[in-house]
């Protein structure tokens, strides 16, 4: 009995080794990352803007079809393009980035599509308040990246959520949209 309780411990130990072996890490890329927000504005037009700065890292494990990611945004970097509206932006009436300086999602639950994600599933921390978000993707793949001479794996999500979860109220009551549709582009690359 002792003897086959040894085994078996030995054999979920390299199991876990070799599980962990499938798992890498992946640094996102900023220059190939970006985060986008559409907003509907009076019904009319539609009101965009990007985050320039961000941070993160993707731990992906291909063959055992999971992984987590967390990326750090500076709502401070807001970029619509005309300085005024990016003040606002970063006003107390919004993001108040003096408050708040980044938001962050958090995922541990990858879905995929045979060999594909097809969706992450996590939290987006905004305001100071949490809520779930499902990030669904619309592109996914890897690739030996030519110049790098590593592996990078990357996507195209998007998800719409509704801003007065986080407590982002400002226009609601004159017909400034509640929901805001996000679209991620992601890459990450592979580290040693």
């Amino acid at each position: 009995m002792i003897i086959r309780t040894a085994l078996l411990a030995t054999a979920l130990a390299a199991a876990t080794v070799a599980a962990q072996a499938q798992t890498a890490t992946y640094a996102i890329d900023p220059t190939h990352t970006f985060v986008t927000f559409e907003v509907p504005h009076f019904g009319v037009t539609t009101n965009r803007g990007r985050f320039d700065k961000k941070t993160g890292a993707v731990q992906f494990d291909k063959a055992g079809k999971a992984g987590k990611v967390e990326i750090t945004i500076e709502t401070g970097s807001i970029n619509t393009g005309t300085t005024a509206f990016d003040k606002h932006l970063q006003s107390k009436d919004f993001f108040n980035s003096a408050e708040f300086p980044t938001a962050k999602f958090v995922a541990d639950k990858f879905s995929f599509n045979g060999e594909k994600v097809s969706e992450v599933t996590g939290t987006l921390t905004l305001l100071g308040k949490t809520n779930p978000v499902v990030l669904k993707a619309t592109n996914f793949g890897c690739y030996q990246n030519p110049m790098l001479k590593v592996e990078v794996c990357g996507g195209d999500f998007e998800t719409t959520i509704t801003r007065s979860q986080w407590g982002m109220t400002w226009g609601l009551n004159f017909g400034i949209s509640d929901a805001v549709r996000l679209v991620v582009q992601v890459e990450g690359i592979k580290q040693p």
